[in-house]
């Protein structure tokens, strides 16, 4: 019935009929389980059988019943959580890396529209350095398209890309634009997200005023962990509101990435934004490595909980079977607790030798050597 009559689509009626069903199986397995022992083999006639009958004979049955029926509930109940909980786990997770994944794909159209609309300004103006901004436009969206799919990229790469991309930016506005930028980070392992230097950069030429009489000035340096890049602050009088696509994009993937947050700061005279650079590096062995220390943690950990379930099982036998025995005296001569003795005796024999990984005809941990024998002969 457990695959009948489902929680999801049955909910309401679910534990009436669990109650009810175990009652009416419970009243009739010891109805004729009594029928047996009394009239088959003590040879009591039906009327002796009948005036033998004592409401306490199904009263305890029916306590016995309701005890394991809420035991199997709790159980179940406390399992479905459980998976109930790692499936909720599994979509925060799934949905994290969709969102990350989205947003990695928003920079592609951005990058290229924005760098459009220069080169569309170019051509007007100077068709020679249109054709070589277009050139290096190629090189220079390479590297977008290389490193867009990446979470994370050395700071060192995005400080020469940088670099690149000032002296793409250089052939519009020639010295309008003052770059100043170190030439290595302090730590080779730093790392922030991909293309964060360049959309910061984009955004500083695209609301600021670039003239010779009033040049940008752009800054980018280390300060406390942190990676900095600084302007000052000339904003266009007239220009499109901004969609915000690339600050909100930049503090999106960090904000899935880590708990250190993007740190945006404005003044009358400056405008600056300081990214995070990411210390903590995980190499493709250590990857490999951990995943097998976790393989081998959830296999210890399910041998743990079949070891536990064991000795529950066998504690429950324990209580169990001399309570059995007790009302067997107690009520009449006839041995029937012999056979739930026997019959639980040997499941918890087999719960055990299972739990302890141990067959009786292939030995010890035969399943693990088996299971390796078949992946080595797949290897042929």
């Amino acid at each position: 019935m457990n695959h009948k009559v489902v929680w999801r689509k049955y909910a309401r009626y679910r534990i009436w009929i669990t109650a009810l069903g175990g009652i009416a199986i419970t009243m009739l397995g010891i109805f004729w389980i009594r029928i047996t022992t009394n009239i088959g083999f003590e040879g009591e006639s039906w009327e002796e059988f009948l005036n033998g009958e004592r409401p306490i004979f199904y009263v305890v049955a029916l306590l016995i019943t309701i005890v394991v029926t809420v035991f199997f509930h709790a159980f179940y109940f406390y399992k479905s959580w459980q998976e109930k909980k790692v499936k909720e786990q599994k979509i925060i997770a799934g949905s994290a890396s969709a969102r990350f994944d989205a947003l990695k794909n928003q920079l592609d159209p951005h990058f290229l529209f924005n760098s459009l609309n220069v080169l569309t300004s170019l051509i007007e103006e100077e068709p020679e350095q249109a054709q070589k901004f277009t050139t290096s436009l190629s090189k220079v969206y390479r590297y977008v398209l290389e490193q867009k799919n990446k979470d994370l990229v050395t700071v060192d790469e995005e400080l020469n890309f940088a670099r690149t991309y000032v002296r793409l930016l250089k052939m519009r506005f020639e010295d309008s634009i003052v770059f100043e930028i170190p030439e290595n980070c302090s730590n080779p392992e730093a790392k922030i997200v991909p293309l964060s230097l360049q959309l910061l950069l984009e955004n500083a030429v695209k609301h600021n005023i670039v003239t010779a009489s009033k040049p940008l000035h752009i800054q980018v340096y280390e300060q406390e962990g942190m990676l900095v890049v600084r302007n000052n602050l000339q904003e266009k009088q007239v220009v499109k509101k901004s969609s915000g696509v690339g600050l909100q994009n930049i503090r999106q993937r960090y904000n899935i990435l880590t708990d250190r947050e993007v740190v945006i700061n404005k003044t009358v005279s400056e405008f600056s934004v300081a990214l995070p650079m990411l210390t903590k590096q995980i190499s493709v062995t250590e990857t490999q490595e951990n995943y097998i220390e976790e393989k081998r943690y959830l296999k210890a950990k399910e041998r743990v909980k079949g070891i536990k379930d064991f000795y529950s099982n066998l504690i429950s036998y324990c209580i169990v079977i001399p309570f059995l025995w007790w009302l067997n005296f107690r009520t009449t001569d006839f041995l029937w607790a012999f056979f739930p003795t026997l019959g639980w005796g040997f499941g918890v024999l087999a719960h055990g030798m299972e739990a302890f990984g141990y067959n009786p005809l292939w030995g010890k941990r035969w399943e693990e050597r088996k299971i390796q024998e078949l992946m080595d002969e797949d290897d042929f």
